[in-house]
């Protein structure tokens, strides 16, 4: 598992930051429609989450391909801090313990990750869900408040593959 480092995070964090910022509607139009314009986050949101349970996968092309993604991000982000700010590379900004996957759970990421290459293809919102995705994989291991969504994530990941799985079979 390739651990986050604090460009990999800054990296997550921008994409967080250009995505709320190409977002926001407006006072005017979130005061007059606050659900709508909410649910224009939600795709994003819902890659988030994705893009931390691939992280959290034990292995396999979804997880190496997690794992790639999140061994660019962070040589991307070390890059951009030593040659935009005079910042050091490689300080570790993940928390020491993760809550691995089950094999139900596991299973479960595969079954989403068919439903979000189908939503990247087909949906509108691609480009939301392919960002939201990026940065679930840059902050979900993060030491900071991110990174505390990787555990519940994982558990409701866990006991919705054993649940189905367990009601299949």
């Amino acid at each position: 598992m390739t651990y986050v480092t604090i460009g990999g995070v800054t990296v997550g964090l921008a994409i967080l930051a250009h995505y709320l910022i190409t977002w926001w509607p407006g006072i005017k139009a979130l005061k007059k429609d606050p659900l709508g314009q909410a649910a224009r986050v939600a795709p994003f949101l819902a890659a988030w989450a994705y893009g931390a349970l691939t992280l959290l996968t034990v292995g396999g092309l979804i997880g190496w391909a997690a794992d790639t993604t999140l061994w660019i991000s962070n040589w991307l982000g070390d890059v951009a801090l030593v040659w935009g700010v005079g910042g050091a590379t490689g300080q570790a900004a993940s928390r020491t313990t993760y809550l691995p996957l089950t094999q139900t759970g596991g299973a479960l990421v595969l079954i989403l990750t068919v439903a979000v290459l189908a939503a990247v293809k087909k949906a509108r919102y691609g480009q939301d869900i392919k960002l939201g995705a990026w940065c679930g994989i840059c902050l979900s291991t993060s030491a900071g408040v991110a990174g505390f969504a990787a555990a519940p994530l994982a558990q409701a990941a866990n006991w919705a593959g054993a649940t189905v799985y367990g009601a299949v079979g």
